[in-house]
Parts: C-alpha cells; sequence; structure tokens
C-alpha cells in the first residue's frame, strides 16, 4: 500500500540491497582536472574562481566568494577551517557542487526593478486562502493562511459574512458546509505572518456579503489591527495608478468593491430580498452553479451578454446590497474592484485616468482569450486582472496557471490547500525573484508597438532561446525514504523526467533511461529545448521508480524558472507532492543556454 502516493512499501527479500556512495559524473572530473593544480591534484581558491566565473557563469565571482566556499567546504567534510594550504581534492569538489545551499540553481535574493506600478508584476495569490480542504464541507480556520504567507504568498482572499445574530464578521465560504472562523482571527494572524518570507506588501481581497454597519466594523477591525502597516490611498474619486511594491513594503493592502452610497435604481429594490442569495462576490455561488455552468459555458457568442445573475463585481449586485455608505470601509480600499455592466470586451476597457482590478472565472477568462487574446494583455499592462478557479472545483482542484501569465493576468489565485502539476507551476514561478512573490512581467507583456499592437499569445513565433539540460545524478533517496517507503532488499530502478511548461509551442516532456544500481542515481544524459518563449517557461523535473506490477512511484519533482536559472553545475532539491522540500534529495544537473539570432 503506497503512503501518500509518494512511494510504495515494498516486500522484502531475503538479500539486502546496500547504500554506496557513486563517484563523480565524468564531466565533473574532466572539469576539475581543467582547473585543478597539476594535473587534478588540488583545486585552490584562485583556481576555484576561475571556474565560478568562466563554468558557473558568476562574473562578479570574487576571491573572497571562493575562499567562503572552500572553507565551508573544509568544515564540513574535515571539521577544520584553518589548513596550512586550502585547495579542495575532487572530492570536496563534488560535494561542493552537491550542496543546494553553496550551489543552488536559482540567486536567493531579490533582483527585479521593484519600483514599478503593482500591475507589472505577477502576484503569488491564493483563492478561498482560508479554506483547509474541500470547498464545501471543510474547516475555516487561519492556519492555511499562515502557512500560505510563510511560502511568500502575497494575495490573500477573506469572505466576509454576518454571523447568525448580524452583529459580527465572519469568514466562510458562502452557501455551503464550511465552518467559520472569525474575522479578526484571520486578521491577526496575518498581522503577525505577512512579512515572515518577504517584505512586499499583502494584499487582502474582501469579497463582502455585509450591510453598512458591518463594513464599517470591518474597518474599525482594520484599522486597529494593523494601525501604521494598512496602507491607506489619498483621498480621491479614483485611483489613477497603483503604487509599486518598493512602496508599499511592509504594508498591508485592501482590495475590494467600494460600497455604493445611494441606490442608484430604485427599480431594483423589489428584488432586494433575494440579494445575497444571488451573489457571491467573485465567486460562482452553490446555489446557482447549474445555471452558471448552462447559461456561460454553453454560449456559443463570445461577445453575447452576461446572463443577469450577480457574480460580485457586477455594478446592479452594488446597487442592491450596499444602499447607505460606509466611508470608513471605503478609504481602506487601495484596489478598488469593479466590473463594468455589457459584454465581456466592455469589461476590458482600459480608462485613461482609473484603474482597477477585475476578477474572472478560468471559465470566463478562457473565453476571453480566445475571443479578445490582446485586449486581456492591453488591459493588464494597467489593471490588474485576478482569476479564479471555477465552481465545479468542488475538492480543491486547480486550473492551469500558465494561461494566465501569458496574457499578464497578475493574480493568478490557486487553491493553495491542495496539491499537484498546477501548484508546482505556481511554486515554480514564484521560486524567481528571491522568492519574494512578485515576479516582474516580461517586457513582451507591457510594450506596445505601432498602431497600438500588444502581445498575441496566438501568433507563431520563433525560437528565441535554446537551453540544454544534463542530467548527472540523483542522491538522498536512502536518507528521505528510509523510515516510510524505501526497500533496501531490492535495487532500484529510477528515471527522471525532464520537460518544459509554458506557451504550446514550448511544452514537452522527455525522460532518461531505466538506472538500476544502489540509490546514488548516475545518469549523464543530456536534453535539449527551443523555446519561443522562454520568459515564462518552467524546467519540470520529476523523478520516479519503475514498478514492473503496478503504477511508476513518485520519487521527488521540482519546477524551476527558466529565465532565471544559472547556467553551469547546480545542485537542485527535489520537494514532494504537496510542494515540501526533502530534506536530502536533490539532482546535480548542468544547465547551458544558447542564444538565437533571429
Amino acid at each position: 500500500m503506497g503512503y501518500m502516493g509518494d512511494y510504495s512499501m515494498c516486500i522484502c527479500f531475503p538479500k539486502k540491497f546496500g547504500v554506496t556512495e557513486a563517484g563523480p559524473p565524468v564531466d565533473v572530473k574532466e572539469v576539475f582536472m581543467k582547473y585543478a593544480t597539476g594535473g587534478g591534484s588540488g583545486m585552490t581558491v584562485e583556481q576555484l574562481r576561475r571556474f565560478l566565473v568562466e563554468v558557473q557563469g558568476d562574473v562578479e565571482a570574487s576571491m573572497e566568494d571562493a575562499e567562503r566556499i572552500v572553507e565551508e567546504v573544509f568544515k564540513r567534510r574535515h571539521n577544520n577551517v584553518k589548513l596550512p594550504e586550502l585547495a579542495l581534492s575532487l572530492e570536496d569538489f563534488q560535494f561542493y557542487l552537491f550542496c543546494v545551499d553553496l550551489n543552488p540553481p536559482l540567486l536567493n535574493k531579490v533582483h527585479q526593478d521593484m519600483t514599478a506600478p503593482l500591475s507589472h508584476y505577477f502576484i503569488y495569490t491564493g483563492h478561498n486562502s482560508y479554506l483547509t480542504g474541500n470547498q464545501i464541507s471543510s474547516d475555516c480556520s487561519d492556519v492555511p493562511i499562515i502557512k500560505a504567507l510563510k511560502r511568500g504568498l502575497r494575495v490573500v482572499e477573506l469572505d466576509l459574512w454576518p454571523n447568525s445574530s448580524k452583529d459580527d464578521v465572519l469568514v466562510l465560504h458562502g452557501w455551503t458546509l464550511t465552518t467559520p472562523v472569525e474575522l479578526i482571527k484571520c486578521l491577526r494572524s496575518i498581522k503577525e505572518h505577512a512579512f515572515s518570507a518577504s517584505p512586499y506588501p499583502v494584499i487582502i481581497t474582501f469579497e463582502d456579503h455585509l450591510t453598512p454597519d458591518l463594513q464599517a466594523k470591518v474597518a474599525q477591525m482594520v484599522i486597529q489591527t494593523f494601525g501604521n502597516m494598512l496602507f491607506c490611498p489619498p483621498e480621491s474619486d479614483c485611483v489613477k495608478e497603483f503604487p509599486s511594491p518598493e512602496e508599499l513594503k511592509y504594508r498591508i493592502v485592501i482590495s475590494t468593491k467600494p460600497p455604493k452610497e445611494y441606490l442608484e435604481d430604485k427599480n431594483l429594490s423589489s428584488r432586494g430580498s433575494n440579494s445575497l442569495k444571488d451573489k457571491d462576490s467573485d465567486e460562482d455561488t452553490w446555489g446557482r452553479m447549474s445555471a452558471d455552468l448552462t447559461n456561460d459555458d454553453d454560449k456559443s457568442d463570445c461577445d453575447a451578454s452576461e446572463h443577469s445573475q450577480c457574480d460580485g463585481d457586477n455594478e446592479a449586485c452594488d446597487q442592491l446590497l450596499r444602499p447607505l455608505g460606509a466611508p470608513a470601509y471605503k478609504n481602506l480600499i487601495s484596489i478598488p474592484a469593479g466590473k463594468p455592466k455589457g459584454k465581456l470586451r466592455e469589461k476590458l476597457k482600459v480608462e485613461k485616468d482609473k484603474v482597477r482590478r477585475l476578477s474572472l472565472s478560468e471559465q470566463k477568462f478562457e473565453k476571453a482569450t480566445v475571443c479578445h487574446g490582446t485586449d486581456v494583455v492591453r488591459f493588464t499592462q494597467r489593471n490588474i486582472l485576478r482569476i479564479y478557479p471555477k465552481g465545479t472545483r468542488v475538492n480543491s482542484s486547480n486550473y492551469n496557471p500558465l494561461i494566465g501569465w501569458m496574457h499578464g493576468a497578475q493574480m493568478v489565485a490557486l487553491n493553495m490547500q491542495g496539491y499537484g502539476k498546477p501548484l508546482w507551476l505556481m511554486h515554480g514561478m514564484f521560486g524567481s525573484n528571491g522568492g519574494c512573490g512578485y515576479v516582474k512581467k516580461p517586457d513582451f507583456l507591457m510594450n506596445v508597438g505601432p498602431n497600438d499592437q500588444v502581445f498575441d499569445a496566438k501568433a507563431k513565433l520563433p525560437v528565441k532561446k535554446i537551453l540544454k539540460v544534463k542530467v548527472h545524478m540523483g542522491d538522498g533517496w536512502h536518507l528521505d525514504f528510509k523510515q516510510r517507503y524505501l526497500n533496501l532488499w531490492s535495487s532500484p530502478e529510477f528515471y527522471t523526467r525532464v520537460g518544459i511548461a509554458g506557451v504550446p509551442a514550448d511544452k514537452t516532456m522527455k525522460k532518461t533511461k531505466k538506472r538500476k544500481g544502489n540509490w546514488t542515481r548516475v545518469w549523464d544524459e543530456e536534453f535539449t529545448f527551443q523555446l519561443t518563449v522562454p520568459e515564462i517557461a518552467l524546467l519540470r523535473i520529476e523523478v520516479h521508480e519503475y514498478n514492473m506490477s503496478e503504477k511508476d512511484d513518485f520519487a521527488g519533482q521540482t519546477c524551476l524558472p527558466v529565465s532565471e536559472l544559472r547556467p553551469g553545475f547546480r545542485a537542485v532539491p527535489l520537494f514532494n507532492r504537496k510542494g515540501e522540500k526533502y530534506t536530502s534529495l536533490r539532482l546535480l544537473l548542468r544547465f547551458e543556454f544558447v542564444q538565437v539570432d533571429i
């Protein structure tokens, strides 16, 4: 029986299969011989510096950098920093290359420009951030919010509902069996953990179903909880441009729909008694799910008017639910949400002196990209677009986030409590830029050409860059899987799958041959990937153990942003299905980029 789908328990055979350590791959030996003194007797600090510059592409590597590496290797391998002559042996050199902290595949610091408006960034976004499990009957809690913030999440979604006595505010998924959690508890946890992984702003999106009195109470809670951490926009009728992540460092930002001060259409008042049931803000209300699927997905005309049921940013819903003002609440909103009435293309209209956030379900967004792909890209150059999972994903599954990123959508919201390939891609994307939760959008998504031309995701593009990935070896299974999965009584057959997730033209998956032997696996196989849009491509890596009698066993995965890969030999850590890093499991890979003349 498998454990969490990661590795199967095996029947023990009489002959125990031992764990032995494999020697350095051929390429490692050759590069050591090339740079080491006297035909490979030892690599000095200066020779290591040359290796860092010429092979690893660390052009700014100094003698101090090389000396720090050598001293750390000696400290870990020989328990001695002060030796007469600091020179790495071949085994020392191999040890350094295989150390994830000394030789990582990505830079671990913020290095992108953080002074552009928020609309210029992909932002690490969660959907229904308070749910512990499925969308219908799981508990609501601050625990998943804390866990996500510690991972670097920057956008937290809270659904606000009145309690039974209408005098307090709860967080829950409306019209379901989910058990609520108090809003104040969520706010306090956000305050405590907001900047544990990143100094850049945390955006709280409120999906509120409240009366004006309770909106005022929410405003009081927010102000009292966050104090000076709260970013309040300048008093104005509209936001003309979003501030930058740098301006908002260590700040909490509120995003929701501004409350209406007066009932603009008295003719709508007769429908007011059912307004809450007709509305679940940005989300597909469970009570009208079947209507959504019929009225939205089955439409043949992309420009057909949306059905009249309230879907959150709809002006009619605002008129129904907010007949009175809530000035304090309104003054908190730095990122106003709004969805103009009319056809889908009109919702994507760019206003000259006003910016806003628009939310679309994955279904509506897919329809928008098919019919109005360039309008979506143009909209996201100044405005913020949020995408959320369709209502039928009751088990908290997710959609492919890449379709959002390739059209410039900033807030691609996923269910963070689940696991699977969409979340692996999310973790890979936001490993970029030091894991700060904000990734600068590529220039091609922000550029405007002649005749107001913008990037067209449907256009056929030439190959821009070639990535070569050589899978040298892997190690750590006997340490990370020992207690639960590993069978030391038989010889494992590991293989690695390597591929690209990105635009359709770049998508591919390849695999190494199965290698049978000890638990330190050596493959030494190289793969070449031709990329048309390398800026948003993600390198996917999975390791599996061949199982003759049933499905092959999962043995680790990772996902890395191609644009941030450091060339040369790199130690790549592996993660489990939930995206949690293994203690010892890692691969030794070599990355090489070839620029293509276009």
